[in-house]
Order: C-alpha cells, then structure tokens, then sequence
C-alpha cells in the first residue's frame, strides 16, 4: 500500500511539473511582442497565398515570419517586410513598427542594396563575362558600402526596441553545382552567383555580430534543395510573375527559414 501512494506521489508531482512547464511556456509566448521587417525574402514573395493588405509587398501567409506566428501565438505580431526593400526602406518606412515593447525582431536585408535582382538578370541574359563582371560589382558593393548602411539599420533596431531580441537571416545559395539541370545557365555563373551569396552573408554576419543581434545562416538548410538540387527545389527558377523568381516558395519557408528563424528566436 505504502508503495502505491509512493508511485502516485511521483506521478502526481511529475504531472504537477509538466502543467508548470506548460504554463510557463504559454506565458512565455504571450509576452513576445514580435516585428518581422526586411526585403522578399521575409515578406515571402515567391510563396504564394498573400495577404490581401500587402499589395506589392507580397506578404505571404506560407512567409516564416506568418509561420513562426501561427506556431508560437505571440501576444502581439506587427508584419513589415516588403518586396524590393532596401536598408533605406527599412529605416524610413519599417522602424516605426517598432517600440520599446517590442521583444523580438526578425529581418533579411542587404540582397537589393547589392543588385540582385540586376545581377541576376545580367546572368540569366548575358555571356558568362558579363554575369562575372555583375556578381564583381555586386560583391564589391556587398563588402566596400553596405557595412555602412547594415550598421545604420541595426542601429536604428536598437534605439527603436532596446529590449528586443533581433534576428537576422542570411541567403541561400542558389544553385546546386553541379546539379541535375540539363538546360539554363552554365556552372560558371551558377559558382559566382553562389558566391555572391558567401560575399554577402560573410558581410551580414560581421555586422550582426558587431551589432549584438544573432545571425541564422540558411545556407545548410537549403543544401541539396537549391535549384538543380538534388532533393525538392525550395527556390523557385525563372518563374512568373517574373519578381518570383529565384526566391524561396513555400516549402523554402517552411523548411529553410522557418527553421532558422525558430533556432534564432
């Protein structure tokens, strides 16, 4: 008998726990006041299923940032991002969503600054020395001028919700090389504009890391699922609308980014 009320004591104090730990979870989430700003690759552009508030922004309901929402329930959830923005954009237009309330920020920028979407026409149109010349520009424009304007951006964030955890993501490679594509652009290009993508995530994570704030590189969760890849292809090719192209669709949400975003958060 005295073992009995024994094993019931132990699981009664075992239950007793995991409802505490329950408890403290859902107040924990009910305390995130999260703000998700930056470029495409945030808002989701390339996913599909948009909300019908964000016009051209292109805020998807498959974006990690919705994801990262819907599987958390922050008590307060303010979506920003915005197709085609620049770290300007961020500082004139997406600051002021942010408060001192504010606990966690999420963003990627830096990807327009640098050209890619020029680069990456150049690539898809032009000779292999051209798209060689683009990616140089673009990298160039990466290391030299955009440090500069990250460190104003993450500036901004800090004195806008000092109390905030910040979370930034950086780009995948695009391409798998050498892949399975029979057709499209030579490996040559493929290897620079994947390297571009080095370039500019090596520059994003020194500031981040200059700027306190926690980097989350997507690269190794994308490896095998970039285009040509030999896996599921998280990012879409040439695609229309033509603004689609070369961002991640739904399963690179969901796979790629809102698994860096969780580990980040």
């Amino acid at each position: 008998m005295r073992s009995a009320r024994v094993v019931f004591a132990a699981s009664l104090a075992a239950l007793l726990s995991l409802s505490t730990i329950a408890a403290a979870t859902t107040a924990n989430a009910a305390s995130v006041h999260y703000a998700a700003l930056g470029d495409s690759y945030s808002s989701g552009v390339g996913a599909g299923n948009y909300t019908s508030e964000s016009g051209s922004c292109k805020r998807s309901y498959n974006s990690y940032p919705y994801l990262w929402k819907n599987a958390n329930s922050p008590s307060a959830f303010a979506f920003v991002a915005c197709s085609g923005a620049v770290t300007g954009d961020v500082l004139n237009s997406q600051i002021s969503a942010l408060d001192s309330s504010t606990t966690l920020v999420s963003l990627t920028i830096g990807g327009n600054d640098a050209g890619f979407a020029s680069t990456m026409e150049t690539c898809v149109l032009s000779s292999d020395s051209s798209c060689l010349n683009a990616v140089s520009n673009a990298e160039a424009y990466a290391t030299n001028t955009l440090p500069g304007k990250l460190d104003q951006v993450y500036s901004a964030i800090h004195s806008a919700a000092p109390n905030a955890h910040v979370v930034v993501l950086g780009y995948p490679h695009l391409y798998q090389v050498p892949g399975n594509c029979w057709f499209g652009i030579s490996d040559t290009k493929r290897n620079a504009i994947n390297g571009a993508a080095d370039t500019l995530d090596g520059v994003i994570a020194k500031r981040v890391a200059n700027a306190g704030f926690t980097f989350e590189d997507v690269r190794g969760l994308f490896a095998s699922h970039e285009i040509c890849g030999d896996s599921s292809t998280w990012l879409n090719s040439t695609t229309f609308p033509i603004d689609e192209s070369y961002h991640p669709n739904a399963s690179g949400q969901a796979g790629g980014y809102l698994p860096a975003m969780t580990a980040g958060a």
